[in-house]
Order: structure tokens, then C-alpha cells, then sequence
């Protein structure tokens, strides 16, 4: 296999295409690129088998074939070429040359009949929907998905579609994030399925910001994503996530609301004296004020209180700071409402101006 082509047509794909390439790999294969040549349309391939991503470009000429190389080696040849620069690429025994200019590389090459397919499993059902709605539900939900959890049903995202309703949630066992949007023109069969915490990241960055169409197909055990050139695809958690719908407060006795700035603003100057692992403040409301303190092992204390609007009586608990600032950070808007029961066993944060989003936070004891 050769082919020739310009500098941008290689560095866009393999830049696409390595996220899902993991540095440190048990099969050396798998931190190869798979290239393939066809009709001077070229075809990258990347996945650890628990992900998968091909994407493709053009080749301005060449001779059909396949090849595994090493992705991060390449790319890295192909950033620090000059913008612009014509690029040649030959395979030979166990090597691929890279020529462009002046410059001459050799690269070790693995058999392409070596490299693992990925079992993608026949679709079952189908769903088009816009690209900047699908980033915009994770977007709001990704910060509360759990990291290496026993119950490995939280190590990810889940999707839940319903009739015409899209919801995103996800939790770590302390917080839980929520998105839903009604969706238009669309009907479809109750489904639910688990993302993995690594395919949310990576779908997450290769979708765009744009109102452009993506597919979303649903298998087995797999879900695929196309996007234009992109197709992206990712094995499923197996396991069914706790029914959110139970986390949500019901008979709300106590509302506070307040300007998301100011709450942002005292909350991260009141966790600089937090203990390091808690990261815990107290939360006390009461005759239109909020006091924020806090205390860490070397007896050092802070504290801060500033107007907010109260309905019902007042209240004291305690939270995880991080938790709360990540779900302010996820509010758009310039008023929020923290709303509570009388078990006082959660806290609904929720943007006023837009129930699309809900995020649940659990106290802590300090």
C-alpha cells in the first residue's frame, strides 16, 4: 500500500481517532492505527474493544491496501510538519516510510489481519436527532457520573428514551444530574440503555456545537453514532440504574432562592478552609439570610452569609462543596432555587427560568 495526500487530510482524522487509543495497552496492536485504502478514499480505525472510532478522508493517489501503524507517533510527525505539506506514505515489510519535503521517517508496522474486530452487534432501533441537543445532554449530566464505582452500573451515562422524551441522567451516589428534552417529530419505544464513562467522554468531544443531524443506533449490547465521516461506537454497561425517579423530592416544604454568582462566589471562598478529602460546609437559612462556614483539623474557620429569598422555615445542613458548585456551574441562568422536605434528606437544584435541568445533591454530616 501508498498513497499520497496532504498534511491536513492525515492530521484530522488521527487527531479524532486517537482519543479512544489508550497509551499503555495489554495487546501492542491496539495502540496502532488501522489505515485502509480503497478507491483513493482512506479509512482510519482506532479502539481499546471497548470503544471503537473510524472516521475518513481522501488520498490524492495510491495503491489500495492495509496497514496498522503507530497512532500517537504519527500524528505527532504529521502535527509538526509544516501547514500545507504534501505528504507520501509507503508500506514495506514491518516498516512504513513517511515522506514529506525534506523530511524522511520509518515507522514499525503491525499485520492489519492482526488487528481485532470490533463486535458491533445488528441495530435494533434508530434515532436522528440534532448534535448540539445531544452534547447539550451530556454536557449537563457527565460531572455527576461516577469514577471506577463497585456498582458498575454508575460508571456511566445513562439514556433513557421514552415515547418523545430524551432524558440524560447520571449519579455517583451522592449527586445526581438530570436533563430531558421533548423531542419533535419522533416516537419512540421505551429504551434504556448505559453508556460507558470513556464513550461519553470521547462522544462527548467529536460532536459538534452545530444543529447538524447524527444517528444513533441502538443494539444489543452496543450503541453507534454517526456523524458525518464519524462513526463511533461503544460497548454497553450491562445492568439496570436505579430508578431516579424515586431520588426526586416530593412534598417540598422549603425553597431558597438565591443569585447563582454571589452562592458560587461565597461557596469557593468558604471551601479554601474545608477539609481536603470532605471538602464539607454547613448550610444554615434563616430570616433572609444564608450563612456559609466551615471548619477544617487544624481548628481554622471560615464563614460567610449574604441575602437570599426564603419560603418556608428555616434550615441547616450540611454538603459537599465540589457537589454544589458543579451543579451551579451547570445552571444557565442568574437565579436559582434550592428546594428541600422536611426529612431534609436531598436538595433540588433547579434553574427557575428552565426545567430542563435538575440536579440533586445529598447532605453530609459535618
Amino acid at each position: 500500500m501508498k498513497f499520497k495526500t496532504s498534511r491536513e487530510n492525515l492530521l484530522m482524522p488521527l487527531q479524532q481517532v486517537v482519543g479512544v487509543i489508550e497509551k499503555r495497552q495489554t495487546l501492542p496492536i491496539l495502540s496502532n492505527v488501522l489505515i485502509q485504502l480503497a478507491d483513493n478514499r482512506l479509512e482510519f480505525t482506532g479502539t481499546d474493544l471497548e470503544v471503537q472510532l473510524v472516521t475518513h478522508s481522501v488520498a490524492d493517489s495510491g495503491e489500495d491496501g492495509e496497514i496498522t501503524v503507530p497512532a500517537r507517533k504519527l500524528l505527532d510527525i504529521c502535527r509538526l510538519l509544516p501547514d500545507g505539506s504534501l505528504v507520501n506514505v509507503e508500506c514495506r515489510p514491518d516498516k512504513v516510510t513517511v515522506h514529506s519535503g525534506r523530511s524522511r521517517f520509518s515507522l514499525s508496522t503491525l499485520p492489519a489481519d492482526n488487528y481485532p474486530a470490533f463486535d458491533i452487534s445488528a441495530p435494533e432501533a434508530e434515532l436522528t436527532l440534532s448534535s448540539k441537543l445531544l452534547k447539550k445532554a451530556m454536557e449537563k449530566t457527565l460531572f455527576a457520573m461516577a469514577l471506577q464505582d463497585v456498582r458498575y452500573y454508575l460508571n456511566g451515562l445513562l439514556l433513557d428514551l421514552d415515547g418523545r422524551l430524551l432524558r440524560a441522567v447520571a449519579s455517583d451516589g451522592h449527586r445526581l444530574a438530570l436533563f430531558e428534552e421533548m423531542l419533535e417529530d419522533v416516537e419512540f419505544e421505551p429504551r434504556q440503555v448505559i453508556v460507558p464513562r470513556k464513550g461519553i467522554m470521547e462522544l462527548y468531544r467529536l460532536l459538534s456545537d452545530q444543529d447538524e443531524p447524527v444517528t444513533l443506533l441502538f443494539g444489543a449490547n452496543n450503541i453507534s453514532v454517526l456523524m458525518g465521516e464519524l462513526s463511533f461506537s461503544a460497548k454497553l454497561i450491562e445492568g439496570r440504574f436505579p430508578d431516579f425517579r424515586r431520588v426526586m423530592p416530593r412534598d417540598i416544604t422549603k425553597i431558597v432562592t438565591l443569585d447563582r454568582e454571589t452562592f458560587k462566589a461565597a461557596l469557593t471562598r468558604v471551601s479554601v478552609l474545608t477539609a481536603e478529602k470532605i471538602k464539607g460546609v454547613s448550610l444554615e437559612v434563616k430570616e433572609g439570610l444564608m450563612i456559609l462556614q466551615s471548619q477544617n483539623p487544624e481548628h481554622e474557620e471560615a464563614e460567610e452569609e449574604f441575602e437570599v429569598h426564603l419560603e418556608g422555615e428555616g434550615l441547616a445542613v450540611g454538603f459537599n462543596t465540589t457537589y454544589l458548585l458543579d451543579a451551579l456551574n451547570n445552571v444557565d441562568s442568574e437565579v436559582v432555587t434550592l428546594s428541600f422536605t422536611d426529612a431534609g434528606n436531598s436538595c433540588l437544584i433547579e434553574d427557575p427560568q428552565n426545567q430542563k435541568y435538575k440536579f440533586i445533591v445529598m447532605p453530609m454530616k459535618l
